[in-house]
This record gives C-alpha cells, structure tokens and sequence, in this order.
C-alpha cells in the first residue's frame, strides 16, 4: 500500500481502473521477490557446492598409489637396459629428446626410437587399453 501512496501521481485512469493497477503492481512485487529468493537459493546452492568436501579414503588412495608405482617399476624392469635409461632420463628427469641424445651420445633418430618402442611396451605392460584399438 506504500507503493501505491507514493506512486498515486503515476495512476492514468485511461489507461485501466484504479484497482487493475494496484493488483498489477503487486504481482510485480510478488515476481520479483519469488525470482529474488530463487536467485538467493541459487547462490547458497552453488556456495555449498563448491565448499562440499568429498570424503575419501585416503588409505585405500595411498595403496593404490603404492600398487600403481610398483607396476611401473615392474614394467620399466622388462625393458631393455638402453629403453630404460631412454626412458627414464625423458619422464623422470625431464629431459627432452634431444637432450636424452646428447647426454647418451646417441644419434637422435635412434633415441627417439628406444622410447618409442620403449612406451609402447611399457603400455603393454601396464595394460592401457588405446582408444580405437580393439
């Protein structure tokens, strides 16, 4: 009703009758405030959606991280000895292959080579399935 005192001035009779305007406006005021309540719904929900912690099991993380690590030592054991040290100065150094090549004194075809071959039986190995293949 404070609506209507304060914005009496704006009433055009011509337009419609006083009581079709004064219900108007309260269905504007009654959109607005159930869209501004969803709006505040909204926010809460994706507040709590973003600060919800997942539990885990952190033992059950630790153990298979352990399994998974030593399946990959396994694996990089059944590589040849020049396939390993490849390898392992490319992704556990972080060496490039060109650096691999320098630091082996080995032409770079040759190790690209080795690591190729190399990765290809550690997938094998680890049994990653690739996608297109069957």
């Amino acid at each position: 009703m404070v609506e209507v005192w304060r914005t009496a001035g704006r009433f055009d009779a011509g337009r419609g009758s006083a009581s079709a305007w004064i219900l108007t406006m309260a269905h504007r005021r009654a959109v607005d405030r159930v869209r501004s309540e969803q709006a505040h719904t909204n926010r809460v929900q994706q507040v709590a959606a973003t600060e919800a912690h997942v539990p885990y099991d952190e033992v059950i993380e630790d153990v298979t991280a352990r399994l998974e690590r030593e399946q990959v030592r396994r694996c990089l054991g059944r590589l040849t000895p020049v396939q390993r040290e490849s390898v392992t100065l490319a992704y556990y150094s972080g060496h490039t292959y060109r650096e691999v090549a320098e630091k082996l004194q080995t032409p770079l075809p040759t190790v690209k080579t080795r690591m190729r071959d190399g990765l290809i039986r550690m997938r094998d190995c680890l049994g990653i399935e690739m996608e297109g293949r069957a």
